[in-house]
């Protein structure tokens, strides 16, 4: 009898014996300090970055019947009225520039931003849901639209370089050269500064959603402190002209008409200040972002 209780007590001991360690392959930790953007995990999540890029792009114009078509024809509309109001009503300048060339150049350089500022700004309020169910870097969504933006920018910028082949064809003088290689800068500067400023408004509408409803109207305000539709030298004797020389975006719309056409108010010093902004916007709308994602879920 004893000799069974011994071989009883053996089996109960290989029973509880502890199993071997779990290994995993992630393990999620709360952030420790303030600096801790953990931008290396947006790296390793770049198929899903790919995957909403190709999601946000086939959204924006599904059930539509002209699809990406209006990538053409809201530039095209655009560019009609602002040559009615400002060219042919108001009288504006162009230093020199074919009207039609001017105002589409400065509408597909300011559609990039505007995409960009109103696609980040609404990220956590858009995306509760999906947040609230997987874990996965929340930058990915704000960076999937502007890089799904940069296709439609993409478009635009095909149809502009059409009416410039067009117009150099009939004889207008296009000053096309080496300044166009500054081209995918600008693009940076204006992707870090609708970035930025987009996913700081995105996380003050977590908890004050009045912001959600004064970003359009900001936006399109904006445009007009920015010279879209004049030139930065028709405001040359006016007394408002230093707050519009220092917005960061000046610099960047005045440097895309000079590349295009070789026309246009536009120094290194100015670009330098329009990368520095956009750095320092970049760096505070990261901090914030990542300190209001802990907390979100709780007020959206």
């Amino acid at each position: 009898m004893q000799s069974v209780l011994l071989e009883e007590e053996k089996k109960v001991e290989l029973i509880v014996e502890p199993e071997a360690e779990e290994k995993w392959d992630l393990v999620i930790e709360p952030k420790s300090g303030l600096f801790d953007l953990r931008l290396k995990e947006v790296w390793n999540y770049r198929d899903l970055l790919v995957l909403f890029v190709k999601r946000d792009f086939k959204a924006q114009y599904k059930q539509t019947i002209l699809g990406p078509l209006w990538h053409f024809i809201q530039p095209i509309f655009t560019t009609v009225v602002f040559l009615v109001v400002f060219s042919n009503i108001a009288n504006i300048p162009t230093d020199g520039i074919p009207p039609i060339l001017f105002y589409l150049s400065g509408i597909t350089i300011w559609n990039y931003f505007a995409s960009c500022l109103n696609g980040t700004s609404n990220t956590f309020v858009a995306n509760a849901g999906i947040f609230g169910k997987v874990y996965f870097p929340r930058m990915i969504l704000p960076l999937a639209t502007v890089l799904s933006n940069l296709v439609k920018f993409s478009i635009q910028f095909l149809l502009l370089l059409s009416l410039l082949i067009y117009f150099s064809i009939q004889g207008v003088s296009i000053n096309i050269g080496w300044s166009l290689l500054v081209l995918p800068l600008l693009l940076v500067v204006l992707a870090g500064l609708g970035l930025g400023l987009g996913i700081i408004i995105s996380s003050l509408t977590t908890k004050y959603r009045d912001f959600s409803v004064l970003i359009g109207f900001g936006v399109q305000l904006l445009m007009y402190a920015t010279p879209v539709v004049y030139p930065l030298s028709f405001l040359v004797e006016k007394s408002y002209r230093w707050f519009i020389v220092w917005n960061p975006l000046t610099p960047l719309v005045e440097a895309f008409r000079y590349a295009l056409f070789g026309q246009g108010t536009v120094s290194a010093s100015s670009i330098l200040y329009s990368f520095g902004f956009m750095l320092v916007i970049l760096l505070v709308g990261l901090i914030i972002f990542h300190k209001v994602e802990r907390s979100f879920m709780d007020t959206v």
